[in-house]
């Protein structure tokens, strides 16, 4: 997976160019010769970033009809607050 490094002014003048090259592998781009930026492709963004599955969606899969959940009833009470 090849690195490109473009600066800031070269990314303004040809972001094409900069896409192109995102989808063989991520692009730094630099602002005064120092990395600030880094462009992926939404693949590899996807793939970094990992499942972010939300708990509703596992919820409401079929597959989970069949899964028990051990409820434990508890038996202490919520209290008010004694404030002064």
């Amino acid at each position: 997976m090849p690195i490109t490094t473009v600066t800031s002014r070269e990314f303004n003048q040809d972001s094409g160019q900069a896409k192109k090259a995102a989808e063989k592998g991520p692009v730094f781009i630099t602002d005064r010769g120092k990395p600030s930026h880094v462009l992926l492709s939404i693949d590899d963004y996807r793939r970094l970033a990992g499942s972010q599955t939300k708990i509703a969606d596992l919820l409401s899969d079929a597959a989970s009809a069949d899964v028990e959940l051990p409820f434990v009833r508890r038996a202490d009470r919520a209290r008010p607050a004694k404030l002064r």
